[in-house]
């Protein structure tokens, strides 16, 4: 973490100052006439967006809620290690990993062959194997997190607090206007003003109001799908039993009363219990059955027979129904019109994608979708990119929920299927779970090749990092403190993009490796995308963050005689980052080269997506094809065209001129 950058500032580094200027402007009522961006819902996914977006003064931005406050207690618990490197980039990965309980096992029990009324274990496995991500597969309730998104919109410069109380009853687009041209209608919730209305226009609304979204019904999207017609209760209890097992992630399958998932809870007391209860008609709703949290108990008690099972206080409980929905559009754009039309109207999380919760994705895919759509839309509205950019989030984020779909379509079927079923060597349950760990652990989500992302030309230069798929950190030394880390806790999450450089078998101070000579074209020639996309404010980093990594052992490095692009000064004293350069962890199994199979000889570029996404992969030499990419992303800074060697003030040595030449 940086800061004191421009003068030595006390306290809590996480709480920005105030910007003295904001986009939005509110009315005596409190409320804005008009916004960038409308927000509808402050679950996961609504919160996700509102953190990013509350990070920029100069975008005016609003989350509406119906619910009269923030969340305290139940539905979704699980975080996946995919989420968990995205909280990484959001700066409280920490702050969870310590709240949390973390899951390291989990078993399956099955009828005992000696007595099949009763249950014994039958299989244990790892929860999530080695070298997926550094980061743990963790439970937690979901109001924590959101207390945790609401901690960074507070402490952030707009101070971004929800507006309680209030819905999207409504909203129109005018086509013929670029001017905040949706037109949101909000119904108060509040009893006492239950009813009374108001408007509000929005350059950008995103739906994330749930299942039954308004949002989605606006804009003429619908939900398709099936329903498994089976009822399932969930709860969170303080109990008392002698089941073994309880503080472990178990999969229980009884004979005659069906099939259970515990899931311990942070405070190493709480538990959850997911309960398979009744069959319904193809007519029928789960709430016709009149089922209570008195049915889920007596239920648990029989599945888990012979343990006892007390159950001291009901915290929080639920019924539900299976399904398995996904929205036709997740944008307003009819099919066909992406080329003529942007999109204005987005929906996120269950307002576009619904499945049981059993696989644990839920809470995780929908905050994937907006920390997709977050910093497109941070680039659009600060004008770093062009609008059709955001035409890309459908287009990726449709494909994940699909395969989302298909996966909990098979894992729902094989938890809630009759126990006894076994695979060649364990039971299915297990081997189906262990075949589907990586996409449980939220790392199979991978963007087709687009403008944003490149084909795999090129990649055998840097085989463990899949283009298209999430930068799979691992370990580095930090060469001007040697600090032991992690490389991709570097990406912060905002619209910068990060430019990893990997040296090849060159000298590291030789100043004509390609690596330096890769420094030097990006420092200083007008080809340079760090030079066409910057504005006269930005520092030499604000849109793309370049670091570079050796081979060498950090003792062997002189970091004076590095390139000067990896020591660049900044702020208004023109103080050092010392903080762009690394070396290969020098450790047994720990080098970074030989974990991501990084091209030795040659070296290569990584380039990577605001969203922690691999976006390209390419040879140290490759200028032109470096240029071209971020053309097709960003849009030109003023000196596109001139010469920033001069207009910016950067003088330039014979011994670099000859270099970028």
């Amino acid at each position: 973490m940086q800061y004191h950058l421009n003068g030595f500032v006390p306290g809590n580094p996480d709480i920005k100052a105030p910007a003295t200027r904001l986009a939005r402007v509110n009315r005596p009522d409190g409320l804005p006439e008009r916004v960038d961006v409308l927000i509808a819902g402050c679950g996961p996914a609504g919160l996700c967006l509102a953190a990013q977006l509350a990070q920029w003064p100069e975008i005016a931005t609003m989350i509406v809620e119906p619910k009269t406050g923030p969340m305290e207690k139940g539905q979704a618990d699980g975080i996946n290690v995919r989420s968990m490197e995205m909280f990484q980039a959001f700066g409280f990965a920490e702050k969870v990993k310590r709240e949390s309980i973390w899951i390291k096992e989990t078993t399956f029990w099955q009828p005992d062959p000696a007595d099949p009324a009763a249950i014994t274990r039958v299989g244990r496995v790892q929860d999530v194997e080695d070298g997926l991500s550094e980061m743990p597969h963790v439970l937690i309730n979901q109001a924590r997190v959101h207390d945790m998104y609401l901690d960074l919109m507070r402490n952030a410069p707009t101070r971004l607090e929800p507006d309680y109380g209030l819905k999207v009853a409504d909203l129109t687009v005018d086509s013929d206007t670029t001017d905040h041209p949706v037109t949101v209608t909000l119904e108060s919730t509040d009893p006492a003003r239950a009813g009374q209305t108001v408007t509000v226009r929005a350059n950008y609304v995103v739906g994330c109001d749930g299942a039954r979204s308004n949002v989605r019904r606006a804009i003429g999207g619908k939900l398709h799908g099936d329903a498994a017609h089976q009822a399932w209760g969930v709860m969170d209890v303080l109990c008392v039993t002698d089941f073994p097992d309880i503080r472990m992630k178990g999969i229980v399958q009884s004979r005659d009363a069906g099939s259970m998932l515990i899931l311990p809870r942070e405070g190493g007391y709480l538990v959850r219990f997911y309960v398979e209860l009744d069959k319904l008609h193809e007519d029928e709703r789960v709430a016709d059955r009149g089922l209570t949290a008195d049915d889920i108990i007596a239920k648990a008690a029989r599945i888990l027979s012979p343990y006892s099972f007390e159950v001291k206080d009901v915290v929080w409980w639920s019924i539900y129904e299976i399904g398995h929905r996904l929205t036709d559009r997740f944008d307003d754009v009819p099919p066909g019109k992406a080329a003529t039309r942007t999109p204005r109207v987005f929906t996120a999380g269950d307002a576009c994608h619904t499945h049981s919760p059993k696989a644990g994705q839920g809470m995780n895919v929908s905050m994937g979708d907006t920390f997709n759509l977050g910093w497109k839309l941070v680039s659009v509205l600060t004008g770093r990119a062009a609008p059709a950019l955001l035409n890309s989030y459908s287009q990726e984020r449709q494909a994940a929920a699909q395969a989302l779909i298909d996966f909990d379509h098979q894992w729902s079927r094989v938890v809630g299927a009759r126990s006894g079923a076994h695979a060649a060597d364990m039971p299915l349950v297990q081997r189906k779970f262990i075949e589907g760990g990586q996409f449980t652990a939220g790392l199979t989500v991978r963007y087709d090749p687009s403008a944003l992302v490149s084909d795999a030309a090129r990649q055998e230069l840097a085989a463990g990092f899949d283009v298209g798929m999430r930068f799979h950190s691992a370990p580095v030394v930090r060469l001007a403190d040697a600090k032991p880390m992690q490389l991709g806790h570097v990406i912060e999450a905002g619209r910068r993009w990060t430019l990893f450089a990997f040296a090849g078998a060159s000298a590291p101070e030789d100043p004509e490796s390609e690596i330096a000579r890769l420094c030097a074209w990006l420092e200083h020639d007008p080809a340079s995308p760090l030079l066409r996309h910057r504005r006269p404010s930005d520092e030499i980093d604000t849109m793309i963050d370049v670091r570079a990594v050796y081979q060498a052992g950090f003792r062997e490095i002189d970091l004076g005689a590095l390139p000067t692009l990896l020591r660049p000064s900044k702020g208004r004293f023109g103080l050092t980052d010392y903080e762009k350069i690394f070396c290969a962890d020098q450790r047994p199994v720990q080098d970074i080269f030989d974990l991501r199979g990084i091209d030795r000889a040659l070296g290569c570029v990584v380039i990577v997506r605001p969203d922690q996404h691999v976006a390209h992969i390419l040879p140290l030499t490759a200028r032109a094809k470096l240029t071209a990419f971020f053309d097709g992303v960003l849009l030109p800074g003023p000196f596109a065209d001139g010469d920033p060697a001069r207009t910016l003030g950067m003088g330039v040595s014979p011994r670099v001129a000859a270099v970028v030449r």
